[in-house]
């Protein structure tokens, strides 16, 4: 990383430090904050708005990847760059996989998130389990109907793959 590609990367990272900073002080949820990255132009930001949506998945990297793709108009996000707050938690991490995402920044550390009562450790340890290892019951349930539909959807010429 050289220095000018160094500034370009703090300037992005104190911009998500910001939006996670407003964020806590408008009461919109968790102190957390996001940004998307593309040919060094910020196309998506996200803050915490798990309690003012009530909703569980509105986590700052959700929400910029919810938002970039809007902006640009596709599902994949591939060539960009998310700058956060701190280090996402397992499903924002599965998002940013799933989303294309090239690289990840982020400031505060699990541990720090931790210090503050946001602690994933329980998650990421459940996640390795399998599914009938886990303290959530997950039951299987008509597998010979649903994969009837995954073998249309393996046929189907029209699809459009992601």
């Amino acid at each position: 990383m050289g220095n000018n590609n160094l500034e370009q990367h703090k300037k992005f990272m104190q911009r998500a430090i910001e939006l996670s900073h407003t964020n806590m002080n408008n009461n919109c949820g968790g102190p957390f904050g996001a940004v998307i990255v593309k040919d060094n132009k910020i196309i998506g930001e996200g803050a915490n708005n798990v309690t003012s949506k009530n909703d569980p998945t509105a986590h700052a990297e959700i929400v910029a990847i919810r938002n970039a793709c809007q902006n640009i108009g596709d599902f994949s996000l591939k060539g960009c760059t998310i700058y956060t707050s701190c280090e996402p938690c397992p499903m924002c991490l599965a998002a940013i996989y799933w989303a294309r995402i090239d690289r990840v920044f982020y400031a505060n550390t699990q541990k720090d998130a931790a210090n503050i009562d946001f602690d994933d450790e329980f998650l990421y340890q459940q996640i390795a389990l399998p599914a009938k290892a886990r303290t959530l019951p997950s039951l299987e349930l008509m597998r010979e109907e649903a994969v009837k539909v995954f073998q249309e959807w393996q046929e189907k010429e029209d699809k459009i793959p992601y």
